[in-house]
Formats: structure tokens, C-alpha cells, sequence
């Protein structure tokens, strides 16, 4: 009975009543509605923004082609600068010779800490297989190689003592696992339709990237692919990368001669693993794949079972090796 005339209920709750004003409801409307005439407002304005610069469109494509050409020059100089990087020599053959070379990224993030490696690919040695611990920088090793290549090609310096980089039509990689449930496709079948694609339009002038082919399927399946893949690729000629832990690959080097074995060197002592990220020459003696799990915190008691799962593999093949 106190309210006044003019206040207007608006709702009744469990211990009050609410009223609103004429005052307040015009507020109210007012507040609703300024975002939709706001964003009326701009598009207006982008829209006249729009007729206004439209006469002067080829002169801004213009301006802004050569301010983002200035901009990449003045990027790859300045990275010469800061990291050393070298001139590379640009030739009209199947060749990448590579002295002392840096992931152009990863070199700026550790600084002097990171280990340089040499790279030679040509037509008498144009497959790397390569072996070695997970981590122990093989596929740092490969895309780094990719990366020379790539800023070579587009007149940059590059992050290496010497390089002389032959010409290359294109640079294909099978990297990662990933998978795509939305078409039914498995991350299996993603890594087989890239590795098809590879091998229908790599030439003698690509450079080819393999990291870890064949691995989701069988232990057999995928290693006999991968042996597969790797002579196509050889006969092929195209430069190859080609990453493994199938040790059976190694064997490739005495079938074919332009395949050639180089490993990721490390050290296990007591249990550990010290990486060396060295590139060297000929196959890697193992995987050491137990150690990296203890490493990521695999617990003691699956490192020991797998130990033990291990020796009794490799004892049982050479038993069969023995009794051959």
C-alpha cells in the first residue's frame, strides 16, 4: 500500500515484489538494444570504409606486396645476421651437400648447446636409412635438412657452414600420426594414402621425408612394407630421408647401392640414456626404447617386465638363429 501510483509490478518472488518505473523501462529498452544498433552502426561504417578505398584498390595490392616483400627480406637478412647464417650455392643437379647444418628454429632456442650435422645426398647416395633412439634427434636431423633446402630456394641464407643445394621440384613428407574418424579413415590408412601420394609423383629432383613408416599394423606387415617403400623410393632416386626402427631395414645398403645406413648416436649407462645428437655413419646397435619409457615416467615395475619380456625375445631368436 506504500508503493506509488506510477511504479508498475514486474514480478512476485517469496519475500518481494518487484516494480519498474516508466523511467526505468525506457533505460531498460535503450540498454537491450544498443548492442544490435552498435554493431548496425560498424557495419555501416565498414561498408562506406569499403566504397571509399574501393577506387584505390590496385595501389594498395600494390603497397602491400612490397611492404610483406620488405618485410620477409628484412626477416631472413636479420636472421643472417643474428645466427651467421651462410650463402648457399645453388646448382643444376640432383645434389644436397650439407656442412654443419642447423634447425633454423630449434639452433635459435638452445643456442650454442645445439649439435651441427652433415647431410650428402646425390645419385649414388640418394636414401638415407637411418636408425637410433626415440629423441635422439632423428627427425629434428631430417626436417632440418628440409628447411636448408626450402630457404635455399628462396634466395635466403641458410643456418650451415656450407651448403651447395640442388635444384628440387618438390619436398614430400609422411610425419606424425593422426587420424580422421570423420571420413573412416585410421591413422594407419592416413599414413598409407600420404605414402601413395608420394610415390606416384616423387621424381629424381624431390626430396623425400619418411619418419617411422609401417607402424600401425602388425610387426611383419609393417616392416615388409617399409622395406618395400624404401626400395621404390631407391629406385626412384629421389633424395631420401628415411627413418626407421625396423633394424631389417639396414640390410637394404648391401642390396641396393644408393642406400646408405647412418644412426643418432647415444650411450645407455645404468638404465640411462645420454644422447649425443650425432648423425654417424651405418646402422644403430639398438632402440633403446625402455629406457626413453623410464624416462617419460613409465613405472618401475612395466620397465622391469618389459626387460625381462626382451631378453627372453632375443634369446628365443637366437636360439632359432643357433638351430639354423
Amino acid at each position: 500500500n506504500k508503493v506509488p501510483d506510477y511504479y508498475q509490478r514486474r514480478q512476485t518472488l517469496k519475500h518481494a515484489e518487484r516494480f519498474i518505473t516508466p523511467e526505468l523501462k525506457e533505460f531498460e529498452s535503450q540498454a537491450l538494444s544498443s548492442q544490435s544498433k552498435a554493431l548496425n552502426k560498424e557495419k555501416q561504417l565498414y561498408q562506406k570504409l569499403l566504397l571509399t578505398i574501393q577506387k584505390w584498390l590496385p595501389e594498395l595490392k600494390e603497397n602491400s606486396q612490397a611492404i610483406a616483400t620488405i618485410d620477409s627480406l628484412t626477416s631472413l637478412a636479420q636472421a643472417s645476421i643474428n645466427h651467421k647464417w651462410t650463402k648457399p650455392k645453388m646448382i643444376n643437379s640432383s645434389k644436397i651437400s650439407i656442412k654443419e647444418g642447423k634447425h633454423p628454429v630449434m639452433s635459435t632456442l638452445i643456442n650454442s648447446k645445439f649439435i651441427p650435422n652433415d647431410c650428402e645426398l646425390n645419385q649414388t647416395e640418394s636414401l638415407q636409412c637411418i636408425t637410433g633412439p626415440n629423441m635422439g634427434g632423428k627427425s629434428t636431423y631430417m626436417r632440418q635438412i628440409a628447411l636448408i633446402t626450402i630457404l635455399a630456394h628462396i634466395g635466403s641464407n641458410v643456418p650451415a657452414k656450407q651448403a651447395t643445394i640442388g635444384l628440387v621440384d618438390k619436398i614430400f613428407t609422411r610425419i606424425g600420426a593422426s587420424d580422421d574418424l570423420s571420413t573412416g579413415k585410421s591413422t594407419f590408412m592416413i599414413e598409407m594414402t600420404e605414402t601413395a601420394q608420394i610415390l606416384h609423383n616423387a621424381t629424381q629432383s624431390s626430396l623425400v621425408l619418411i619418419d617411422e613408416i609401417g607402424r600401425g599394423t602388425s610387426t611383419f606387415d609393417g616392416m615388409a612394407l617399409a622395406w618395400s617403400i624404401a626400395l621404390k623410393l631407391s629406385s626412384i632416386g629421389c633424395k631420401t630421408l628415411f627413418a626407421t626402427h625396423y633394424f631389417e631395414l639396414t640390410q637394404l645398403a648391401n642390396i641396393r647401392k644408393n642406400i646408405t645406413n647412418y644412426h643418432l648416436f647415444a650411450i645407455a649407462h645404468q638404465d640411462k640414456i645420454i644422447f649425443k645428437y650425432k648423425v654417424n655413419f651405418g646402422p644403430a646397435s639398438q632402440s633403446y626404447g625402455i629406457q626413453v619409457a623410464k624416462l617419460a615416467g613409465i613405472p618401475t615395475d612395466v620397465i622391469q617386465v618389459a626387460k625381462e619380456r626382451l631378453g627372453s625375445i632375443n634369446a628365443n631368436q637366437q636360439m632359432q638363429l643357433d638351430l639354423v
